[in-house]
């Protein structure tokens, strides 16, 4: 671990001077990869510091109690030292180790989060607009941009599917233990004899894949445009400003109709598919390398059921880390911070456990 510390931090001030230098500042692309690389290696330097200042205290305070002639008030106060450089070290080097295991390429990305109304209906509808709003909430609490690319709505008010992005740093990091299956217990507004209604409501979180990670080929993709629909208006059904796009390798389909341009449509279409292109590439990656299937919080699986949102009980609770907390008013208001904490906390637990499995 302290040869990875030491290059790390002997990067780091290679990093430092490479910054200050104007053919790297005046270089953007590498003055941004060399910055990003700055940024993820400064808290590591900064922990270790810490713990070399921590090595010092306990030195010293060892070197005053062993020093001929030391009284006992002294060794009394230097035995102190010691025990607290030594609680510091130990708090530090835990620190470390979780600032060194492999980073998640993706954690710094924004991200675009698909939403699907699944078993139940209109109530499976509506639940998916209280998730999206959740979510809405949650990201405008980080200070973080939302925008909504492609939706369908119901009468009520609820979605079928709605897909939207969140802008901002760390945002992946923060959100990307959210896909999977959401259940929710309630009485439904439909129903009028007050019973408590299953249903479901599945979230893919997917990270933002910029086109220099990502090349599509043209010919490769089947584009279609067809005139939109919704609630009505001079707009709907007039001009054929909604776009379909099929990637024919693939057979993944996109379709957006939310913007009255079809210029707009597309480059929303084409965000949503690069990125679902992006997540399935590295899915693929990831089924190769079982020891990084084992190690992640679930399985990633769409289909598995991660969290009950049970209303009658005021509950919600998170299936794979056993989390329950009895606020549910709060968390559907966005304040899902403590899950989303809880969630990386466990994540970088089990990848500890893994790796000091394989030394």
């Amino acid at each position: 671990m302290f040869e990875k510390l030491k290059a790390a931090q002997q990067r780091y001030e290679e990093l430092n001077l490479l910054l200050a230098d104007p053919a790297v500042i005046s270089d953007n692309q590498r003055y941004r990869e060399l910055m990003k690389e700055h940024k993820s290696l400064g808290p590591v330097v900064e922990e270790y510091q810490v713990y070399e200042q921590a090595c010092r205290q306990a030195q010293e305070a060892r070197e005053l109690m062993e020093e001929p002639g030391a009284d006992r008030e002294l060794q009394k106060m230097a035995q102190e030292e010691l025990e607290a450089g030594r609680a510091k070290m130990e708090e530090s080097a835990e620190r470390l180790k979780i600032l060194l295991l492999p980073r998640d390429p993706n954690d710094e990305k924004n991200v675009i989060v698909e939403i699907r109304g699944g078993a139940g209906g209109e109530e499976a509808a509506l639940f998916a607009a209280s998730l999206y709003r959740m979510y809405s909430m949650f990201a405008e609490s980080k200070g973080w941009k939302t925008e909504i690319l492609s939706s369908n709505s119901t009468e009520l008010g609820g979605y079928k599917e709605i897909s939207f992005s969140i802008q901002g740093e760390g945002a992946y990091s923060k959100l990307k233990f959210e896909s999977g299956v959401h259940r929710v217990q309630r009485v439904p507004e439909t129903e009028t004899s007050g019973r408590i209604h299953t249903s479901t409501v599945t979230v893919a979180v997917l990270p933002e894949a910029e086109e220099v990670e990502l090349q599509i080929n043209p010919d490769d993709l089947q584009i279609d445009t067809y005139r939109s629909g919704g609630a009505g208006g001079q707009h709907v059904n007039k001009t054929e400003s909604a776009i379909r796009i099929t990637h024919l390798p693939t057979g993944l389909v996109v379709e957006c109709q939310d913007e009255r341009s079809q210029y707009k449509n597309k480059d929303k279409a084409m965000k949503i598919l690069r990125s679902r292109l992006y997540e399935r590439m590295v899915r693929e990656q990831n089924e190769k390398i079982a020891s990084e299937r084992r190690s992640q919080v679930g399985t990633g699986d769409r289909s598995e059921r991660i969290r009950t949102y049970n209303f009658p009980q005021g509950r919600v609770t998170d299936h794979r880390i056993g989390l329950t907390l009895y606020r549910i008013e709060s968390i559907m208001n966005g304040d899902i911070e403590e899950i989303c904490d809880a969630l990386v906390t466990y994540d970088q637990a089990e990848k500890l456990k893994h790796q000091a499995e394989e030394l």
